[in-house]
């Protein structure tokens, strides 16, 4: 199975991006995480994006707050698939990651997911992948059917404390 490469801004942003390691371990997905900053250390989140492919990579989520710059410098150097997650931070709540990581030129693509969104960006990864992986593809069927179970389990528990007709 191909790997996700986790790119983040800032370890900063490791609490955010702990939601993705978490979702990518319990569907037994491999990655590797590191931090590269789009500003601080660009030629190295170069490298890493130009060489994704070769070093086994399918996807790659990256991280980032304030200007997130990350996850566009990263699909500008790879042509696998770039997930951005924005990430809230004290200014603006998140609002100038979103726009900086959703606002992507026509040509350079970044999936975009919700302001400290890992979980869906892991998910994202997962059905990237399980086009061509049916354990895979049954895993995430599994997950969806838990956790429609869980909601009805809520539901139940709600309708009967308030619902007394």
């Amino acid at each position: 199975m191909k790997k996700v490469g986790i790119l983040m801004g800032s370890d900063s942003d490791l609490p955010i991006v702990k939601k993705a390691i978490d979702t990518l371990d319990a569907l037994a997905i491999p990655y590797e995480v590191h931090v590269y900053s789009a500003h601080r250390t660009p030629l190295e989140a170069a490298q890493f994006a130009k060489s994704a492919r070769e070093n086994g990579f399918g996807a790659i989520i990256a991280a980032a707050g304030m200007a997130a710059h990350l996850a566009g410098a990263v699909a500008a150097q790879t042509t696998l698939p770039v997930i951005g997650i924005p990430c809230a931070s004290a200014y603006l709540d998140g609002l100038d990651a979103l726009l900086s990581t959703v606002q992507m030129p026509g040509g350079i693509p970044v999936a975009t997911v919700a302001i400290n969104g890992a979980v869906n960006a892991a998910l994202l990864c997962a059905q990237i992948f399980a086009v061509e992986d049916s354990d895979l593809a049954k895993k995430l069927d599994d997950k969806r059917a838990s956790d429609a179970k869980k909601v009805l389990e809520k539901d139940n528990a709600v309708a009967q404390q308030f619902n007394k007709n």
